[in-house]
């Protein structure tokens, strides 16, 4: 049995320690802080006694727990990052713990009249009776991805203190930067050694992934003309009200709030306007490729059709592509997720297959040579103030990450 108090103590330890990533900055991890508890990470998983415990310059940490088996079994990895969203704060963290949650509203924060409510979160309701780690509504939580490296460090532990489960070797992998897209860009894929990996990053208990947006990031910049507004006629170029023609010109119902499922959008991030220059920051996300090169597409005309209305450059579009969608290199080694919803079936988990809206440190790696497939860490509502992981759905993901072992053990026995 996973010890309920051990995992919940680790779980705090690890969000009280501010990771915001930086996605203006060139370095990595993209913020000093996240060395904070990067390097407390490694000293965890040398103490617990994990093998091959490393660290590097860009603070990516990797350990090996040995084979205590006599034949040959493929090494399995198990990945989650320790950086949080710079969406909103991740500094001074202040967990509460609600024990046997009644299925009411929860006052997050009573000064500031904040509600964690199962009349609008309808999902908490799937927890009653168990054990909820909230925030105090000021600040995320921070569970994802800390819940994914709580529960893998319980795992490993686990497994080292209960030698009777037979397993290969397995792989442990911490990384920065993934909420900016940059969590694999650095992976040694080769240095990490396993034949193929797990990331523990999804959210409700059950969930078992191998889809994922393809996904892209676009930089619109308008440029105006800026004179004294008491002599402007016929001068003029006011850059916001042209941003303005740029994000009506797009398609409105395909955006975030109003698509779900295998639906892509566009996705308006962040505004920066004057008269003289206005900038406009989207992603560009689909399940499907083609779907995926028209959005892109559909931009860049957008643009020129602009351009040619006013007669000269007034907007550039700068679009890179970030991630792809997995399933085209996990798909051939499908086994490695039916290992994955075998080991939730044997553990009285209902399997819930479905796709990613979004991406993991996975989409990259599959296409670095390592299929990695997504498996849920339990937390729900991530990028608020309004996230919390159930204590229930993190043990039994910890029990999948053991049962995975297992069962890859067992599948590869001569």
């Amino acid at each position: 049995m996973i010890n309920k108090q051990e995992i919940i103590d680790r779980f705090i330890s690890y969000v009280t320690v501010d990771t915001e990533a930086d996605p203006n900055s060139e370095t990595t991890p993209s913020s000093a802080k996240q060395w904070d508890l990067a390097r407390a990470l490694t000293k965890e998983l040398i103490a617990i006694g994990m093998k091959d415990v490393t660290i590097d310059n860009n603070a990516y940490i990797m350990a090996t727990l040995p084979s205590n088996v006599d034949h040959k079994v493929p090494a399995i990895g198990f990945i989650s990052h320790f950086d949080t969203t710079p969406d909103f704060t991740g500094a001074n963290v202040k967990p509460q713990i609600i024990e046997d949650y009644d299925g009411k509203d929860i006052v997050l924060n009573a000064e500031e009249d904040i509600i964690l409510s199962p009349d609008y979160f309808e999902d908490l309701l799937l927890y009653k009776g168990q054990t909820i780690i909230t925030t105090d509504g000021t600040t995320l939580l921070g569970a994802d991805d800390k819940a994914g490296i709580a529960e893998i460090i319980t795992a490993m532990k686990y497994l080292i203190d209960h030698p009777e489960i037979k397993h290969g070797d397995i792989k442990v992998g911490f990384t920065p930067d993934e909420e900016i897209g940059r969590g694999a860009h650095k992976f040694d894929v080769e240095k990490f050694g396993a034949d193929w990996a797990y990331t523990m990053d999804g959210s409700q208990i059950g969930e078992l992934e191998y889809e994922n947006f393809n996904a892209a990031g676009a930089v619109v910049t308008i440029k105006g003309k800026i004179v004294h507004p008491g002599y402007a006629k016929g001068k003029m170029v006011n850059s916001m009200y042209i941003a303005t023609e740029f994000i009506n010109s797009l398609p409105r119902l395909e955006t975030p709030e109003h698509t779900e499922g295998y639906e892509g959008f566009f996705h308006l991030c962040a505004i920066n306007g004057e008269v003289d220059k206005t900038t406009l920051e989207y992603i560009i996300r689909d399940h499907d490729k083609e779907h995926f090169e028209a959005r892109k597409e559909v931009m860049q005309k957008l643009a020129f059709e602009l351009n040619s209305q006013y007669e000269r450059e007034v907007i550039t579009i700068d679009i890179k592509d970030q991630y792809f969608n997995m399933k085209e290199k996990v798909e051939p080694v499908i086994h490695i997720v039916d290992i994955a919803e075998e080991a939730m079936k044997q553990l009285d988990i209902k399997p819930l297959i479905k796709a990613i809206r979004g991406g993991t440190d996975g989409s990259q790696l599959s296409y670095m040579g390592l299929p990695c497939p997504n498996i849920f860490a339990g937390g729900h509502n991530f990028h608020g103030r309004y996230e919390y992981v159930p204590v229930e759905s993190m043990i039994k993901a910890t029990e999948v990450i053991c049962k995975i072992a297992e069962l890859t053990a067992e599948k590869y026995k001569k």
